[in-house]
């Protein structure tokens, strides 16, 4: 369910990099990588705005945020950018799939990467 943002990228620079962006994303954030939808969105700048990734996910610990927030930084770093990296902190309760609120973060399974049950948010 989370969603990596990128805007104002090549795409080839995304695309390069997007198997081990979501690899780690999904180490840190304990989730599996079928659920981490990576997008670039195509905008036109009118003022100079700069270099972005907005990450929209559901609340996790202080320490992951940072972790993600530091990985994305380090690793955009490697390739010569700078961009500004934010979290949209979405509610279980005002996401909805079919209609109804979801409620639960899936979670993997320590080592397996194998799913467990849902747990409350």
């Amino acid at each position: 369910m989370p969603f990596l943002r990128f805007k104002g990228f090549d795409k080839q620079v995304i695309e390069s990099m997007s198997t081990s962006l979501i690899e780690q994303f999904c180490h840190i954030a304990d989730i599996p990588a079928e659920i981490v939808k990576l997008e670039l969105l195509q905008v036109e700048r009118v003022t100079n705005s700069p270099l972005s990734v907005e990450i929209y996910m559901f609340q996790r610990e202080q320490e992951k945020h940072d972790a993600i927030a530091a990985m994305l930084d380090s690793e955009l770093s490697q390739l010569g950018y700078q961009a500004h990296i934010f979290f949209v902190i979405l509610s279980p309760a005002l996401y909805y799939k079919e209609g109804k609120p979801i409620k639960e973060i899936p979670r993997k399974s320590a080592g397996t990467g194998t799913p467990l049950p849902t747990s409350p948010v």
